[in-house]
């Protein structure tokens, strides 16, 4: 069985209780030996697409721990594209200041 076939499996099996225990090989940051956990929640995802700034609230997302790295289902990515590239009205407009750094 060839590593990454044996790491997806791993993972299936792995769930439990909204928590995730994953090889570490997933998440190459992580300062924990071992295995890593992700627990399943809702995030705020910010993009800037083509000169605009967006902010789309209650992103179901997993979230490493240790990390804060954040993972998402791909129906989840095809949704927020869909989001950023539809016609769909925004439920609220923000004003955001923008600095220079230097």
């Amino acid at each position: 069985m060839d590593d990454r076939r044996r790491e997806t499996e791993d993972r299936q099996r792995a769930t439990a209780g909204g928590k995730r225990r994953i090889p570490e090989s997933a998440s190459p940051r992580s300062p924990v030996p071992g295995l890593v956990t992700l627990i399943e929640t809702a995030v705020t995802y910010t993009l800037f697409h083509e000169g605009n700034f967006y902010v789309i609230e209650h992103v179901p997302a997993r979230v490493c721990r240790e990390t804060g790295e954040e993972f998402f289902a791909p129906e989840t990515v095809e949704r927020i594209q869909a989001l950023v590239k539809g016609k769909k009205k925004p439920d609220r407009m923000v004003s955001t200041p923008v600095y220079e750094y230097a």
